[in-house]
């Protein structure tokens, strides 16, 4: 049996706020029926998921439904008034959830053929989402967000990623220097994107394993890493344009990594 959930007083009310504001640091909170499908399609755990009441006659929502109980999750009915309180977006989903945040050893992150994006200082979760998005569908085989980087498990970011951020390996790293340090001892050539005097992005040979760092919006990547960086890549661009939105950078180098290692 289903219970019903029809008080914003409820400590469960608190519980879905704290993870929206990214205060709940063992959990994530899953916004709408296509990102709690995602993250039961991947194995992710559910530990509590709220359904409009109203919404629990379509026939989505109740198979997903279904397939949270049996999941062993807590699911509560919740009335229009609650779901505006537990869900982060303006006109409120019809289904949230509270789930484990993907957990990646760093050991088992990088191989011999790794195409890491290491995104720095990126303060945008939607761009972090993105950034997550194309890496996946470009067959990176891992992200790290490192520095000030939005946390790439916060909502705005999982609905950038639209369920890739589930799938795709991520590690956390606040130390952007340690982040490059680590990619380097595991044998990746770092690679950095910069605005101008890199070499052109299709002159580069991606097929080693290699980690391209992406900066962040505004100033872009820290001189010290660009310093560090075993090579510097530029995207041509036709004048007067002078940048491109990060996750569209991450996208080209990804796809043409992707591209060269076909080839070969």
């Amino acid at each position: 049996m289903i219970k019903a959930l029809s008080s914003r007083h409820n400590p469960l009310v608190a519980r879905y706020r704290a993870a929206a504001r990214g205060d709940a640091r063992d959990v994530m909170l899953l916004d709408g029926v296509h990102l709690v499908g995602e993250a039961v399609a991947a194995g992710v755990r559910i530990r509590h998921a709220a359904v409009k009441t109203e919404a629990m006659k379509i026939t989505e929502i109740g198979l997903l439904v279904d397939t949270l109980t049996r999941s062993k999750a807590d699911v509560v009915m919740a009335s229009a008034g609650v779901m505006d309180a537990l869900s982060p977006v303006r006109s409120s989903s019809t289904v949230v959830a509270l789930a484990d945040r993907p957990d990646v050893p760093a050991a088992t992150f990088y191989d011999g053929t790794s195409l890491l994006v290491i995104a720095v200082d990126m303060q945008d979760p939607g761009n972090v989402g993105a950034i997550v998005r194309v890496a996946e569908a470009g067959g990176a085989t891992g992200v790290v967000t490192a520095g000030t980087c939005a946390d790439p498990f916060g909502w705005k970011a999982l609905r950038g990623s639209m369920g890739s951020a589930l799938r795709l390996p991520i590690l956390v790293q606040p130390d952007a220097g340690r982040a490059v340090d680590d990619a380097k001892r595991h044998g990746c050539r770092i690679v950095a994107t910069t605005p101008r005097d890199g070499r052109p992005l299709f002159d580069l040979d991606y097929t080693p394993a290699f980690a391209v760092l992406i900066g962040s919006e505004g100033p872009g990547l820290p001189p010290a890493l660009v310093e560090c960086a075993d090579d510097r890549v530029t995207i041509p661009m036709r004048a007067p344009v002078e940048s491109l939105n990060a996750a569209v950078a991450a996208a080209l180098i990804v796809y043409e990594a992707r591209r060269q290692r076909a080839s070969r």
